[in-house]
């Protein structure tokens, strides 16, 4: 299958797209699922072949017109993990694709890719634990600075101070993460990748990357508002089913391959078998997004009326004609499923309505098919000083859902139950 229909030469839509393309099934037998490729190392047709192989893989060479990297060994490339980068590359309208062991590892191979000493990253706040503690605690040791600033409206022009004020030549990444884990806030994408697009001109070596994690594939697609690197914990909706960890990064070719050759020496890559489980779950992301964002809305609007509810954090609930909800309805197709709400009572109650749920489960990560709650301040952000998450709306009361397939009406009473503290 190719990537556009022979009749009028159009683009398939990607929930095509992921039942069918960068996939022969004459090369397997003619299955017509992808086998999984368990394999460490393949076998060359000749001497000369696996040169030709190993010339473009470690960049000695150019690759000829039509000539392709062949498969060499894992750790490099497998099959399973190659149909899932170029499916994915055509979901988010992107040149290439690189799979990863997580989330985590996507981001900081990415980072160790495209930083040196001395380079400044700018970051909106807050982002995820992992990622917080990668800029703060982990790239200084290599001599690399990053400088957070809040989520939400006028981001880029915080970013845009930043960098005036420590020095333009030295911001080599942005980063974004939108909405923000875990208060839900959204960042101007297109506004801070016309900002990327100004410290270029001005003589930087300066990318964009988005942690699309919360909303894509389905819901945002960054690479059409001008980011450079678009970023997933495909442990989340795209593997959708909490049984495996992988990570994601799409973008140009050009920025891809540095990212690969980074990876390959790292061995950050992901398993051949979660590459197969991706695709497996590739070709229900936009159902099971679709649906789960169905019963966020109405759990949003429950949240919302709720006497113990100081306040709610998602999405579909932004004010008319506030400036967040403008952005929203600019840069996204659909609200998602992830809601943070706030409790009055902080902590103590926060706790107390967490262990009263019954069908949603008290566990971190997002995205699955199940629905999760969990305390940010105490789990997943614990390494965020508590100051900083406070001052950027993240309190001691706060919960933060992720709203599975469970059937409405089971959830609905759910919630309700475990707010009659």
């Amino acid at each position: 299958m190719k990537r556009r229909h022979s009749s009028g030469d159009r683009e398939f839509n990607p929930e095509t797209l992921a039942l069918g393309y960068a996939y022969d099934p004459t090369l397997s037998q003619g299955s017509v699922k992808p086998p999984v490729f368990l394999t460490s190392t393949f076998q060359f047709e000749t001497a000369e072949e696996g040169k030709r192989f190993f010339e473009l893989a470690y960049g000695l060479r150019e690759a000829e017109e039509g000539e392709e990297t062949g498969l060499i060994y894992s750790r490099l490339n497998n099959p399973n993990l190659q149909i899932f980068e170029e499916r994915m590359a055509a979901w988010d309208r992107s040149e290439a694709a690189a799979t990863f062991a997580s989330g985590m590892a996507a981001i900081s191979t990415s980072m160790l890719a495209l930083l040196q000493p001395g380079d400044l990253v700018l970051s909106t706040a807050p982002v995820y634990g992992g990622s917080h503690y990668l800029f703060a605690n982990i790239l200084p040791k290599f001599g690399i600075e990053t400088h957070f600033v809040s989520a939400g409206d006028g981001a880029v022009d915080r970013m845009r101070e930043v960098a005036k004020k420590l020095g333009q030549e030295r911001v080599r990444v942005l980063f974004t993460e939108t909405p923000a884990n875990p208060n839900n806030q959204h960042s101007d994408i297109a506004a801070i990748a016309a900002f990327a697009d100004e410290l270029r001109t001005a003589g930087s070596d300066a990318h964009f990357l988005v942690d699309n994690t919360l909303l894509g594939p389905v819901f945002q697609r960054p690479a059409d508002l001008g980011a450079d690197l678009v970023i997933y914990s495909a442990t989340k909706f795209i593997g959708g089913h909490s049984d495996l960890i992988a990570g994601l990064a799409t973008g140009t070719s050009a920025l891809i391959k540095r990212i690969l050759e980074m990876r390959t020496i790292l061995g950050t890559m992901t398993t051949p078998f979660n590459g197969w489980l991706l695709l497996r779950s590739l070709e229900t992301v936009s159902v099971r997004m679709r649906r789960q964002a169905k019963n966020a809305s109405r759990l949003a609007k429950l949240l919302a009326e709720h006497p113990l509810v100081e306040s709610v954090a998602y999405p579909g609930l932004l004010k008319e004609g506030s400036a967040q909800r403008q952005l929203f309805e600019r840069q996204c197709s659909g609200p998602g499923s992830l809601i943070s709400f706030t409790v009055k009572g902080g902590q103590e109650v926060a706790y107390r309505v967490l262990e009263r749920f019954e069908v949603f489960r008290l566990a971190v990560s997002l995205g699955g098919t199940e629905s999760l709650v969990e305390h940010p301040m105490t789990m997943t952000h614990a390494d965020v000083p508590k100051a900083d998450l406070e001052a950027r709306g993240v309190s001691p009361g706060l919960i933060r859902m992720s709203v599975g397939l469970e059937h409405l009406s089971d959830l609905l009473r759910d919630l309700k139950h475990a707010l009659a503290t």
